[in-house]
């Protein structure tokens, strides 16, 4: 299994903002781009593995500035490091003012997808290769977020422990 650079798992996607994507404060809904982050961010993950992939997590969604109608979106993902069976996906999305053209870094997100194989089981992954400062920062941090990510998951399954699934209404 080749490594890939983080280059060859890039995705890059540019759209409009329209008036039924923004909330009441003329803004765009923040649960839209994260869906849109998360099926854009799927693509690197399966370009990386080649192997059906599903979202394991969404470690963090930072809202840096507002998207509003006047601003194109330019949403960008890449495989930023990998496990054994996990890749974490980093993406980045940068608001243009589409008649100043005037950038911001409107938001990042960091992303986990699992690799599964025909039966459904987790398969191994591709290593992958930084090139550029910015993809070698994110490699070299990775494996902090990694431990993170699992004390994290221990805490949700020890808390979802506790957690009743009855109706709240009987």
């Amino acid at each position: 299994m080749d490594a890939k650079t983080c280059n060859e798992t890039r995705v890059v996607r540019t759209s409009r903002i329209f008036p039924n994507d923004v909330n009441d404060h003329n803004t765009l809904f923040g649960g839209k781009l994260i869906s849109d982050i998360d099926m854009i961010a799927s693509i690197s993950a399966t370009r990386h593995s080649r192997a059906e992939c599903v979202t394991a997590s969404i470690d963090s969604v930072d809202f840096l500035s507002p998207i509003t109608p006047k601003d194109s979106v330019c949403i960008e993902t890449f495989v930023s490091s990998t496990g054994t069976t996990s890749m974490e996906i980093f993406a980045k999305v940068i608001a243009e003012n589409l008649l100043s053209g005037e950038r911001k870094m409107a938001a990042t997100a960091f992303l986990t997808f699992v690799a599964l194989d025909a039966q459904g089981k987790p398969t191994k992954v591709p290593n992958i290769i930084p090139e550029t400062d910015e993809e070698k920062k994110l490699f070299e941090t990775g494996k902090e977020r990694a431990e993170k990510r699992k004390v994290h998951r221990k805490s949700s399954k020890e808390l979802a422990n506790v957690l009743t699934t009855h109706k709240p209404w009987e």
